[in-house]
This record gives structure tokens, sequence and C-alpha cells, in this order.
């Protein structure tokens, strides 16, 4: 069985790994959206790519949409999911 071994990028993000990484390039969903927001301050973003299952650059960038658009606010507090 091939193995393969988990490689970071300069900043020490894990880069895409199948095992790890299982919802890697689906869209995010309203119940993602808000478990990052709500958890994103406490847990970070390695813990975070581990319960959703995409990559922290993926996390990261998305926060910074979120953010951007006013809409990090919104997810936070929704409350529908978490």
């Amino acid at each position: 069985m091939l193995q393969v071994s988990e490689e970071y990028d300069k900043f020490g993000r894990m880069k895409f790994h199948p095992d790890y990484h299982f919802t890697h390039g689906q869209p995010f969903t309203e119940s993602e959206l808000e478990y990052i927001c709500k958890y994103f301050e406490a847990d970070g973003l390695k813990m975070l790519s581990f319960a959703i299952g995409k990559t922290e650059k993926a996390i990261s960038n998305k926060l910074s949409q979120l953010k951007k658009s006013g809409s990090y606010e919104y997810y936070k507090k929704l409350n529908k999911y978490w």
C-alpha cells in the first residue's frame, strides 16, 4: 500500500492530503461557515481544518472573504447548526 506523507507550505500549513481533507474542492456549506466563524478564535486553523476536512489555506481564504464582505459576524452569530 502506498503511503502518502504530509507536506507543509512555507507558513507551516498542511498541504492537501486526501485522508485529512475529505471535503476539499466542495463548496463551503452554511454549517461549515457557521462553524469556522464561531470557533476560529478558540480553535485556530489547524483544528478547523481537521474538523471540516478542508485545507488551512482554503479556510483562511474563506475567512478573509467573509470578513471583507461583512458576513463573518453574521455566521458567527447564526446559531442554526452550532
